[in-house]
This record gives structure tokens, sequence and C-alpha cells, in this order.
């Protein structure tokens, strides 16, 4: 690695550890002696990088209470075009993915940061921002102040409790939960955690929770194994273990859209002969997949299995029932 990738590696290793000792630098940048010490020296005195010797602790560690007469500043990195285009898309991207004002107190900083790295006198940035356009669709507005207790128990392993209103049963509850893992699906933020009070995974829609309050006990730890057999083998958002095989068949005029899309991660699909399509997904509740295949109606077909295909049925009954008595 070069000289400015081991500023960047010792700048991370004396940010996340804390204390890290000479041996520990020498083993990870694979340099001599010599070529650390010199290193350490030219952070220290030419880019005012607060770094000290703890003779106690046995290694180097940031003094951010000292006064280093600068700021302290990393050189930056270089870039290719290509590159340069890539990071001026995605900071666009940031810049719009939160359009409800969740994310942009902590998304300004990063914004900031990496608009220094990308400088240009040519103002790249504002001819990707009038290029990508992005248009959020049914996203509900969350806490902050929720979101931020949600994402520090999650890091540090501590549970919740938290006041939920469940728009479904139209019921609220207070609930003490072991959070495992947020998820942002549909342009929404969901908390998969394990409820004390039902003793089972759940998966809270994080705009629900009317209250989160950090708890100071340990959260329970639930293996990724066990999360995606019960949260993430079925269709969507909804969970459960026991899983039934949806069987949809396409016209082929809709086929040509259905084929490239992914529905679920284990769908089945194929093409027939007459350019119908077939898709096979896993689902353990029907209320979202049912959801989808109205999307579709009527170019749509639900072969199997036959509750699956009465729910959708009785859904467009009484949709046509309600049209026709307000016609």
């Amino acid at each position: 690695m070069d000289r400015t990738e081991r500023f960047h590696l010792i700048d991370m290793m004396l940010s996340n550890r804390g204390v890290v000792s000479f041996q520990e630098l020498l083993e990870r940048l694979e340099v001599s002696r010599a070529t650390l010490k010199r290193d350490l020296e030219y952070l220290r005195n030419r880019l005012n990088a607060p770094i000290v010797w703890d003779r106690e602790a046995g290694g180097y560690h940031f003094d951010r209470a000292s006064d280093t007469g600068g700021q302290y500043e990393l050189p930056g990195l270089w870039f290719s075009a290509e590159e340069i285009h890539a990071l001026l898309t995605m900071q666009h991207l940031l810049a719009n993915l939160d359009a409800g004002g969740l994310l942009g107190p902590h998304i300004q900083p990063l914004m900031a940061r990496l608009t220094g790295l990308l400088g240009s006198g040519r103002h790249p940035a504002e001819e990707v921002r009038k290029r990508i356009r992005l248009i959020p669709l049914a996203a509900r507005r969350v806490s902050l102040e929720h979101f931020a207790a949600l994402g520090s128990a999650l890091l540090r392993r501590k549970r919740l409790e938290i006041v939920y209103y469940a728009k479904g049963t139209d019921a609220t509850t207070e609930r003490e939960v072991s959070p495992q893992r947020l998820v942002h699906y549909r342009e929404n933020w969901y908390l998969d955690a394990w409820c004390h009070l039902r003793r089972s995974l759940r998966s809270f829609a994080v705009d629900g929770m009317r209250r989160a309050e950090i708890l100071e006990k340990p959260a329970r730890e639930v293996a990724e194994a066990s999360l995606d057999a019960v949260l993430g083998s079925g269709y969507g958002i909804f969970s459960g273990r026991q899983v039934n095989w949806a069987k949809l068949r396409f016209s082929p005029e809709r086929a040509r859209w259905v084929a490239l899309e992914q529905w679920h991660p284990k769908q089945r699909g194929r093409l027939l002969g007459d350019g119908r399509y077939v898709l096979e997904v896993p689902y353990s509740d029907d209320r979202e997949l049912a959801m989808d295949i109205l999307r579709h109606v009527p170019e749509v077909e639900v072969l199997a299995p036959a509750a699956l295909r009465e729910n959708v049925l009785g859904k467009l009954r009484a949709g046509l029932a309600r049209l026709e008595a307000t016609a």
C-alpha cells in the first residue's frame, strides 16, 4: 500500500481501537520499523495528528484534548474519473434518500466531507443533481429520536422498552424487545427484534413506535439463521415459519416486465413457449403478496394454492362491489 493508504489505516486503527501498540501497527501495515516511525512523525509534525505514546498502556492513541496548533486533516485521496462519477452519484443518492428528514442531521457531515474530497473547479456535483431524480413513494415519517435510540441499542446490544401502535389491529401495547437488525423495505424502516412480551421474533414498523427507551439490560442474541428462517423466509415484511408456495402465471405482455423482477430471493420462474411467464414465490402471510398480485390484474392468474386464489378473488369482488355502489 502507498503512503496515503497507510496514513488512513493508522487513523482508522487509532480511532476504532483507542490504543494500538507499535508492533500491531507494524504487522498491519507490513512496513519496516523505520518507515512506520517516519509515518508517525509525518502525521504528528506535518498533518497535526494528535498522536501520543502512552507508556502505561503500551501503545499510541489520539489525544483529542491536546492543542496541536492547527486542525488535523488527512490528505485527500486520488480518484479516477469513473470513481468520481460514482461517488458524486452516491452523494446525490444520500441527499435524496431522506425525504422525511430522518437522516438529515447524520448525512450532512458525510456530504460535506465527500464534497471536500471531490472538490473541483468544474462543479460536477451540480450536474449530477440535475441529471438524477429520485421519487420516494409511500414513505412514512418516523421520529428521529426513536430512530437514534434504535440504532444505539442495536450497536450497544441493549434492550428497548417501546410503546407500539399496530395499524392492523388498531391497538397500542408496551413491550420490551431485544433489537436484532434494522430493515429498510419499500421506502420504510422496520426493526427485527425478539419480543419478550410475545416470546418470539417480531418485525416492528419504526413509524408505529410511540416511545423508545434504551434499557441497561443486555439484548437477547438471536442467530442470523434463525432470523432469516422466521423473518426472511416469507414474502415481503410478513414473517412466519409455515411457508407456502404461490404459483402465478402472467400474460406474454406482462411477462416482459415480471421476468426481470425479483419478488423473493428464493423465487423460481420460467418462460413458457407461448410467451407467458410462470413465477413461484414462498410466503407465510398472503397480505402483501395479494396486494402485489392485484397490481397485475387482469394480466395474472393465481394457479395455486386455492386459498390464495380465493383471497385475491374475494378482494376483487369486494372492490368491484364498492365501485359499483358509488357509480
